[in-house]
């Protein structure tokens, strides 16, 4: 059994957030490669990690960064890959860089050390920006499997991913991955737990389901969506992560403008309901009496037409808090 079926069997989806099934996005790179045969063939690990507060792939480069780089090897061994890249924001290629090229010694695998910002976690963005192009994400159709880089075939998983095709390559795979669990917790950190894990049970297996009144942001750190301590029994999808608030000591308001300051500072400003969106969720936030109806209409209105997913996030984030939590002047 090759590779890809290997992965396949595994059921391995990317764990960078969007949970397409890997062995997908490697045929496709297939696939181009023989449609193309003069194209070369590129492979990017996309350690962006840009979303707030999630530290997974930091974990995985601080521990296991023989793995991740195995993983990355027999990605670009199989599609037959020209050259890699890892795709590294600042921080952490001041604190893993030495070590890694220690690593890939003669391997063609090269760095480039992020600057487009948390909107990099888009892979289309990040091939953009490694171009020295604007940091903006591009049309889909075409993917990237047969026109990514440089328009040739490109692979683009995250520090997570690949860290699990070197346990599937070496039979060890034991259908887990990494949950980051923060917030309002006497245990934050970094667990890897089996993937088809509830919210709840993950909570309980870190010793870190509160015994106060809570509510949780599911998924990421700034595009989770918001449950109940009555909404635990899903799995958790997503970038992995969990984050607590205290319901009695968290302010809904403030915290939804934290979120809105963060996107409105992330955003590329390439189309107009994500631009001029987030710059009026500020003005709106920031107004009193707060117009419910009006956040309401201009949410739905970013969701429906925001060109990636940055502007679409905000959506369940603000009708969460609306509709489950409240959101008012008192708070």
């Amino acid at each position: 059994m090759g590779i890809i079926e290997q992965i396949q069997a595994a059921k391995l989806t990317g764990k960078g957030g969007a949970d397409f099934p890997v062995h997908i996005k490697w045929q496709g790179v297939m696939n181009a490669h023989s449609k193309y045969p003069d194209k070369p063939v590129y492979v990017i690990c996309n350690a962006t990690e840009g979303e707030p507060g999630i530290e997974k792939d930091k974990f995985i480069l601080q521990n296991y960064p023989e793995k991740m780089l195995a993983g990355m090897k027999i990605a670009m061994e199989t599609l037959g890959a020209v050259m890699g890249y890892i795709y590294l924001n600042p921080v952490y290629y001041k604190k893993f860089g030495a070590k890694l090229k220690k690593l890939i010694g003669k391997t063609p695998i090269e760095f480039f050390v992020e600057h487009g910002g948390y909107i990099c976690g888009e892979e289309t963005t990040l091939l953009e920006t490694i171009e020295s192009k604007r940091s903006e994400p591009r049309l889909k159709p075409p993917f990237p499997t047969e026109r990514g880089l440089f328009s040739c075939p490109t692979l683009v998983n995250n520090v997570e991913t690949f860290y699990h095709i070197a346990a599937i390559a070496g039979d060890n795979y034991r259908q887990t991955r990494f949950y980051f669990v923060g917030g309002d917790v006497k245990n934050s950190g970094v667990y890897e737990l089996p993937v088809n894990l509830s919210i709840g049970k993950i909570l309980e297996e870190t010793k870190n389901l509160p015994s106060f009144e809570f509510f949780i942001q599911a998924g990421g750190g700034a595009a989770g969506e918001i449950l109940t301590s009555n909404e635990l029994n899903a799995p958790l999808k997503g970038a992995g992560s969990i984050i607590v608030y205290n319901l009695k000591n968290t302010k809904p308001l403030p915290l939804l403008k934290k979120w809105v300051e963060f996107f409105y500072k992330s955003n590329c400003g390439k189309c107009a309901p994500c631009r001029e969106g987030f710059f009026r969720l500020r003005q709106l936030l920031n107004s009193r009496p707060l117009n419910i109806a009006l956040l309401r209409a201009l949410v739905q209105t970013m969701k429906d037409a925001s060109f990636c997913p940055l502007g679409r996030s905000i959506f369940s984030l603000v009708v969460g808090l609306l509709e489950k939590i409240g959101l008012n002047n008192k708070r």
